[in-house]
């Protein structure tokens, strides 16, 4: 088992917060977080791109050969893994794999199971010591439907997959039990509305995501700043300072990390 797959068996669930660049994933790892993730939706929207369109593909793999050299474990987004072919995908993990990355995150998009399940399949014979999480949006994109979401997920699991993902998932009654049916930790992603990460906890989810909270609360925060500063209120709120961000930097020369 891997260090990355050992966050999920711990005491407590793996609490993954999403970064979009080097910067805000360095100041997470330095607050603690020994893994950070990484958010489709962050990175495609810093590029004018759109999420969920297999349009970032480049875009991704480059901020994994800048964060894979990071002092913490990476996992990314990988949105469908940019391809309907398995074999395609398969490569991209390795890629990913090759620049540092130990884990990545797969959606289905609600799209053919049977195909979903060939992309983990083709990603374990391509890069085994990635750890992959298998995303159905049956609650994300669809109606919420429990036995389709079961059957995705036991096929999934079926093909490989080190880890199941049910994002827009909030039911207490329905995630204790998917967690009482699936063979590997169960992720959630937090919702301000939904249960509190402790209760994800005594629920029995083993990790619980961000997504892209983070960087639309950070969006978010500067709307609010520049419009307080504009009508002559001190904005709220904390900024680092300049010279706290300037030393986030990636320094020189520094080699993606490999065979964690």
């Amino acid at each position: 088992m891997t260090a990355f797959a050992d966050l999920h068996h711990a005491d407590e669930p793996l609490f993954l917060p999403n970064a979009w660049d080097h910067a805000s994933a360095t100041a997470l790892a330095a607050r603690g977080f020994r893994a950070v993730g990484t958010t489709s939706l962050g990175v495609a929207a810093a590029c004018g791109l759109p999420d969920g369109a297999s349009a970032t593909r480049d875009e991704t793999l480059r901020l994994a050969r800048v964060l894979g050299a990071g002092p913490f474990l990476l996992s990314v987004d990988a949105e469908d893994g940019f391809s309907d072919d398995p074999d395609e995908v398969g490569e991209f993990a390795r890629e990913l794999a090759a620049a540092g990355a130990v884990g990545i995150n797969l959606e289905d998009a609600l799209g053919p199971v049977r195909r979903h399940a060939a992309k983990i399949a083709a990603v374990k014979a391509a890069a085994p010591g990635l750890f992959v999480n298998a995303r159905t949006d049956t609650y994300w994109l669809g109606d919420g439907d429990e036995p389709e979401t079961l059957r995705r997920l036991d096929a999934y699991q079926q093909a490989g997959a080190d880890g199941v993902f049910v994002p827009g998932l909030a039911d207490p009654g329905v995630i204790t039990a998917l967690v009482g049916r699936v063979r590997v930790p169960l992720n959630i992603l937090y919702s301000p509305t939904g249960p509190s990460v402790p209760h994800l906890a005594d629920l029995g989810v083993r990790r619980v995501s961000l997504g892209s909270l983070l960087y639309r609360r950070a969006l978010g925060a500067a709307l609010d700043a520049v419009a307080d500063i504009r009508t002559g209120r001190r904005p709220l709120g904390t900024a680092p300072s300049y010279a706290e961000v300037d030393g986030l930097r990636r320094r020189p020369g520094t080699p993606a990390r490999t065979g964690r």
